[in-house]
């Protein structure tokens, strides 16, 4: 069983992870609504993504016969300046969430949370790759802001979906 610290931070980890999802799908919509495909499913793959993250907490929590509570989450963003604006907010929202996954990981280790820690570490490895993704986006969309099919040329190019991780945690549900 997880540490009751380390459990009650990761059920607020999981109303993240669903934030981060529902904001995605905002970031997503606006694309869509702008005819950028390319961006639109980048963005709506991203959302699912974070869901699955939220669903693989949730397994881990019953898993080790823990509470899960599932917490509301606020609206998301849903109007930009720009094509850039998404960009950069997600950006800003996973550096928040890799500063939230290494708390995590830190109350795992001073709890003496053994199997915790190793669930964690495959959250480390995956916000490694989740900020340089956005970052090289940022990249991509700030300097072609008014070259739409130059942003989606990349994308098509270079954010091709990989397979699955077979080192990532079970998703509850699937």
């Amino acid at each position: 069983m997880p540490a009751p610290r380390f459990a009650e931070q990761l059920n607020v980890q999981i109303g993240n992870e669903l934030a981060a999802h529902n904001q995605y799908l905002a970031c997503a919509v606006y694309y869509d609504d702008k005819t950028m495909p390319q961006m639109a499913a980048f963005f709506y793959a991203q959302a699912l993504e974070e869901r699955d993250h939220a669903m693989m907490m949730v397994q881990y929590l019953l898993d080790t016969d823990s509470e899960v509570l599932i917490p509301g989450v606020d609206a998301p963003k849903a109007a930009f300046a720009d094509v850039v604006a998404p960009v950069a907010l997600a950006l800003d929202q996973e550096k928040r969430v890799t500063e939230q996954i290494n708390g995590l990981l830190r109350i795992a280790r001073e709890e003496g949370d053994f199997a915790s820690e190793q669930f964690m570490q495959w959250f480390i490895k995956e916000q490694v790759e989740e900020v340089a993704t956005m970052s090289d986006l940022l990249a991509v969309t700030t300097r072609n802001r008014d070259d739409i099919e130059d942003i989606e040329e990349y994308v098509a190019r270079e954010q091709k979906s990989g397979d699955a991780d077979p080192t990532a945690p079970r998703i509850a549900g699937a």
